[in-house]
């Protein structure tokens, strides 16, 4: 997905606060975690108030060897020079322990030599790209401190809407005709060809794959065109504002042709009050959502909502498990030195918040039954948001738009 470049002043790179310390803090008495993400947007936000809220947990119930949890911030933004001199501000000034954040993949990618350099654990949970832990296996010695574990990766998440695809609509729904469009975007380019082979390959044929624009303030003439295709189901792959404008206007021409696939300003817990209701019955994927996908996911939902007033994105989730695998490393280990504490990180068994939280060999969040997955989750009457596909996690059945009948 794109990022936009936003320098910030000197003054807002850093932002300390510490968690629960009850006496004189040195570098001894607490375990330091550092957060680099983007502050001002709301995945970063939810970062730090996720990482806040399982710290004050853990401490509470006396910290890790017998030491707090301290939580230290660092504006990322989305620049990659920013990004860097966040690494170095936490690393050398502040010398954290270990690192959990992240958001823009290529600003985590410009991080990575500074983070192997400063030899500091790092757990990703926001960038997507496979690239962030492809050097694991092939430069160990020097990339041995990277782990993501969150969200899954996007080669990951292009298999997972290719299952949607010839799992939900061809071999449930027996919708054997789709269509494709997305935001003309580097990031859908590269999916596209994905999609398309994947949806052949299972027998589903693709009518229509066609780029628009990401100003396009009109999206008739494209409707208009899948129609024409006799497309059955129309998959849109989009990341940018036109979400509401697209939605908005698939309700009011009452396009006969249900929509979904990965868009993601409607993942937003205020996206269909935003719409005025107009996304009822798009089916949007979705990293994890407030129903039973393991026993802690409700209530750290319901706890999170209480406390800071909106439901999380992905990187909340992510970062609340990811401070909990570290310290439950660190006890493991009896030590935060960070070659024994890697050690114990690499055997992680953690049921998280989506899913079982298990690493491969690139020190990757693995997918599948039981585990961190892709969700589609559907946009329903009252902005009632179920989950559709895959099977072993839905909570009700998909239901065509309510002009279309069922």
């Amino acid at each position: 997905m794109s990022s936009f470049m936003r320098p910030l002043s000197a003054a807002s790179l850093i932002v300390a606060s510490a968690l629960a310390i009850t006496h004189p803090a040195t570098a001894q008495q607490t375990i330091k975690i550092g957060v680099p993400t983007s502050v001002q947007l709301q995945v970063g936000r939810d970062t730090q108030n996720a990482a806040k809220l399982a710290a004050e947990e853990i401490n509470a119930k006396g910290g890790v060897l017998g030491r707090k949890l301290e939580i230290v911030v660092a504006d990322e933004t989305e620049n990659p020079e920013q990004g860097i001199a966040a690494i170095k501000k936490l690393t050398a000034d502040e010398k954290v322990n270990v690192l959990i954040g992240g958001y823009t993949s290529g600003v985590t990618l410009a991080q990575l030599p500074h983070i192997s350099s400063a030899k500091t654990i790092y757990i990703g949970v926001g960038a997507a790209s496979p690239a962030i832990t492809a050097k694991v296996k092939s430069d160990y010695d020097n990339y041995k401190y990277i782990f993501r574990a969150f969200p899954i990766n996007a080669a990951h998440q292009a298999r997972a809407l290719v299952d949607f695809i010839n799992g939900k609509l061809k071999g449930e729904l027996k919708m054997t005709k789709i269509a494709i469009v997305g935001e003309n975007a580097k990031w859908v380019q590269d999916l596209v060809p994905i999609l398309k082979k994947g949806a052949t390959d299972g027998g589903t044929e693709v009518k229509l794959a066609e780029f628009f624009d990401t100003s396009t303030s009109d999206f008739s003439p494209l409707f208009a065109k899948v129609k024409d295709s006799g497309a059955q189901y129309l998959i849109v792959v989009l990341s940018h504002a036109s979400s509401d404008i697209f939605v908005k206007q698939w309700h009011d021409a009452q396009v006969p042709i249900p929509i979904g696939g990965i868009d993601v300003k409607s993942q937003d817990a205020d996206f269909f009050t935003r719409v005025s209701g107009k996304a009822n019955a798009e089916t949007v994927g979705m990293f994890a959502i407030r129903a039973p996908l393991t026993p802690k996911t409700i209530p750290f939902w319901d706890e999170f909502v209480k406390r800071f007033g909106t439901a999380p994105v992905y990187t909340g989730i992510g970062a609340y498990d990811a401070v909990y695998i570290y310290a439950d490393a660190v006890k493991r280990a009896n030590s935060i030195e960070p070659d024994a504490v890697i050690k114990e990180l690499e055997k992680t068994d953690h049921v998280g918040i989506a899913g079982k939280l298990v690493f491969d060999e690139l020190h990757d969040v693995k997918t599948g039954p039981g585990m961190q997955n892709l969700l589609f989750v559907q946009w329903q009457k009252n902005g009632e948001r179920v989950v559709v596909w895959p099977k072993e996690a839905a909570t009700g059945p998909m239901i065509s738009p309510p002009w279309m009948s069922n």
